[in-house]
Formats: C-alpha cells, sequence, structure tokens
C-alpha cells in the first residue's frame, strides 16, 4: 500500500521515497562551499560591504574590463541556446594548448569534469585512488557512483606519490592527483609528476587537476597538456574560475585523448557551459596580462599573508596556490571570532586538518584586515 491511516491525527502517512536511494548516496555528506557574504550579513547583522571574503580562493580582482564587454555584448542573444559543443571556446583552447579540439571536453568549472570522468568510468564496485588532504570533491564524486575511494595517507601535507601507485588494485579505475594541491597548496615538479603518470597502468584513468596552474611561475608549469599525447589514460582538468576570474560563471575544460573525451561527452548534459560563460572565457584567454598581473599580485598578497603569520608566532604550509594554510589551534574557536569581526576564512576539519584555517590571498587592504582580525582572534 502506498500510504496506511495514522490513527492519532486521522492522516495517512506516507512511505520516504528517500529510502530508495542507494546506501552509498544515503551515506553522502554534502559539500559544503564557503560561507556567502550575504549570509554572513544577515547572521550578525553586519554591512556586506564591510565583509571580507578570503574562503573560496577566488581572484579578489574580479574579471578583467575586456571580458566584462564580452559578457555584456553576448547578454543579446539570452533567449538562445549556447552553441552545445562549445566550438569557438574549444577553438581557442585548441590553439593556445596545441591540441585537436575533439581532444577538449568543456564543463561547468572544472568540478563538472571530475564528475564526468567518475560518471563515464566508475561502477559500483571500482576502486579510485586519491590523496589524504585533497579536494574534497573527489570523495564525494567516487562514492556518488558506488565505487570504493582508497585514501592514501598524505606525506608531508603533500601526495605521496609512491604510496598512491602502490595503492592500486586490478579493481582501480581512476586515481585522481591535485597540482598544485587544495587546501594545502603543495606541488610536485614535473618530472616527478610525468615519471608517476607514466607508472600507471595504462587502463587506469589518471586525472590532473590544475585547478590553481596558472598562479604556478611558468616555470614551474608542467606541459601536462602535450602529456596526452602519450598518455591515452590521463585527463588534465582546469578551470577559468581562479586565476581568470570567472568563479560566478562556471566553466572549465578537460584536456585528453580523443576516445576519452568521446566517453565524457556521452555522458555530459547538453549545454552545460552556458553562452555568458562561454563568451566570457574566450575573452579571458586572450587576456594573458591580465593573469600575469593576477599572479604577480598573488605573489605579493602570499608573501605578506606569511610575513604576518610569521609575526603573529602561527606555522603555515607553504603555497604554490592563491591560498594559505594557517595553523591556528582551535581553529573553530578562531574562525566564529573572524566571522564576528566581518572575515570569512575556510576551516578545513573534513580535509582532516581541525587545527588549521584556509586563507585566500586578498586585495592588500583584504590581507590587512585579516591579520588584524586574526590578531584579535588569537587571544580570545
Amino acid at each position: 500500500m502506498a500510504n496506511t491511516p495514522n490513527a492519532a491525527s486521522g492522516l495517512a502517512t506516507h512511505a520516504n521515497p528517500s529510502r530508495n536511494a542507494p546506501a552509498y548516496v544515503r551515506e553522502l555528506s554534502p559539500y559544503v562551499p564557503g560561507k556567502p557574504i550575504d549570509e554572513l550579513a544577515r547572521e550578525f547583522g553586519l554591512a556586506e560591504h564591510e565583509i571580507v571574503k578570503l574562503a573560496s580562493n577566488e581572484n579578489p580582482r574580479g574579471p578583467s574590463a575586456s571580458v566584462r564587454a564580452a559578457i555584456a555584448a553576448a547578454t543579446d542573444d539570452l533567449s538562445r541556446y549556447p552553441d552545445g559543443n562549445g566550438f569557438a571556446l574549444k577553438t581557442a583552447l585548441a590553439k593556445r594548448l596545441g591540441v585537436a579540439a575533439e581532444r577538449i571536453v568543456l564543463g561547468n568549472g572544472s568540478n563538472d569534469v571530475l564528475e564526468l570522468v567518475t560518471h563515464a568510468f566508475l561502477r559500483p564496485g571500482d576502486h579510485a585512488v586519491y590523496s589524504r588532504h585533497a579536494f574534497a570533491v573527489y570523495p564525494l564524486s567516487v562514492k556518488a557512483r558506488g565505487a570504493t575511494g582508497i585514501e592514501v595517507p598524505a606525506k608531508d601535507y603533500a601526495h605521496d606519490l609512491p604510496a598512491m601507485r602502490a595503492a592500486i588494485t586490478p579493481q582501480t579505475r581512476a586515481i585522481f592527483v591535485a597540482n598544485p594541491n587544495n587546501p594545502t597548496g603543495t606541488w610536485i615538479d614535473p618530472q616527478t609528476l610525468e615519471a608517476f603518470v607514466a607508472s600507471i597502468p595504462e587502463d587506469v584513468i589518471v586525472v590532473l587537476d590544475e585547478a590553481y596552474n596558472e598562479y604556478l611561475d611558468p616555470s614551474q608549469q608542467a606541459p601536462s597538456a602535450a602529456w596526452t599525447d602519450e598518455h591515452a589514460n590521463l585527463v588534465v582538468s582546469r578551470t577559468f574560475s581562479k586565476a581568470h576570474g570567472l568563479a560566478a560563471l562556471r566553466v572549465g575544460y578537460g584536456i585528453m585523448n580523443a576516445s576519452v573525451a568521446d566517453m565524457l561527452n556521452r555522458v555530459r548534459q547538453p549545454f552545460n557551459v552556458n553562452a555568458l560563460a562561454q563568451s566570457a572565457a574566450i575573452a579571458a584567454l586572450a587576456d594573458t596580462a591580465y593573469v600575469e598581473e593576477s599572479r604577480a599580485l598573488n605573489r605579493a598578497g602570499m608573501r605578506e599573508l606569511e610575513n604576518g603569520a610569521r609575526a603573529l608566532n602561527r606555522r603555515f604550509i607553504p603555497s604554490h596556490g592563491n591560498f594559505v594554510l594557517m595553523h591556528v589551534g582551535d581553529a573553530n574557536g578562531v574562525y566564529q571570532s573572524l566571522l564576528r569581526q566581518g572575515v570569512i576564512v575556510r576551516p578545513v576539519a573534513n580535509y582532516g586538518l581541525p587545527e588549521y584555517l584556509r586563507v585566500t590571498v586578498g586585495l592588500p587592504a583584504e590581507n590587512r584586515r585579516f591579520l588584524d582580525a586574526l590578531a584579535i582572534a588569537l587571544t580570545r
């Protein structure tokens, strides 16, 4: 029977349809993003313009003038669906990266590319390997497919590549590596990374997550797009959300073998990257000066945060991203104090780092505001 009478109320009680969801879905905990500015304003009665958000690794500069102009121009066709194949954006990316357009898959942010890999290649019972202290979306995406996540302990807060290689089993279908890694900011040099990719069995997809690649000095950036020529199992994911300043538009991409791209496109949602995002990404890709300026600003801001941490006798993990992980002891207490002062950072207890806070590099005034607020929070 669909329902049964409730004697006390006279009403029918209905079965809970959520019980029909697979157990591996019901056991998931939703991804929790950084606290939005308007939410903090409501919670503590603060003025939104006085709040500093350094929680989500966004580019504090906002998009460049050329990108804003491209977005404005694209609004003329809002009644039309976007190009579902993203021809213009993929053509621009192919030219920049030196790969064929059919080897590029567009995503609703690089998260979408990660999800597409698990959707296309993982089944219940399969294994996927990732590191401790790595991006929370990896285990979420893996477990959402009913696959088993194999979390390998980190080494000095970084990926232990030999241990990750050793964790591969006959059931392993994917392995995730972030470079630089979020939230620790650790980095793997190109030579070591390529040797690792070459060591992975050809039937295991290697996902190289390079969301923060543009924040690396060019001498540190791996020629990973070219590696996909030799390694058919390699998927390189990147995003326009970070250094390019387009987090709100959600646009990323993956570079891979054409046969792998074909599989991802079979499970990709139609029109997964909207028209404004595509136009903005094309303009952002062309504005190399903006990215170089953002990298320089980030480097200076990182030094400011590191020096401030030293002045407050706080340890931190040297970072190659646009954020720094600081040891503050009572992280939840410090986090709450910062919130009351109108400063939003990111607690990372869910990454196995309960005594740390992740702080995005902001504009100079934002960095100073955070350090002043942190000094107060540490004395309470």
